[in-house]
């Protein structure tokens, strides 16, 4: 698998968990959602540092990670985004590109 891919997956899996983590302050059954979407995180974050740089892959895996859970608060938790909540957020994906770049 592409480590990229790979990377993409993790990052998917880390707004699982943290998804998971909100979810099961309403409902403890969530603490098995979290931890299932936390071993598939790690899984592929481990498949994608045998490839990307260690310190470009976290980078890129927290990035992303807190931008879609960001993006999952405000969808479907009704937290309020402000403006420059937005902008900090359009700079965390300006990086995350630059680092893909450069790599």
């Amino acid at each position: 698998m592409n480590p990229w891919a790979a990377l993409a997956i993790a990052s998917l899996f880390e707004v699982g968990f943290t998804t998971c983590l909100k979810l099961e302050q309403r409902n403890k059954d969530w603490g098995w959602g979290f931890l299932a979407c936390a071993v598939i995180s790690f899984g592929f974050l481990e498949q994608a540092i045998r490839t990307i740089p260690i310190g470009t892959a976290y980078a890129v895996w927290t990035g992303l990670g807190a931008v879609g859970t960001l993006g999952v608060g405000a969808v479907f938790f009704g937290e309020r985004l402000r403006p420059r909540a937005l902008a900090l957020v359009g700079v965390i994906i300006a990086l995350v590109v630059a680092l893909k770049v450069i790599s």
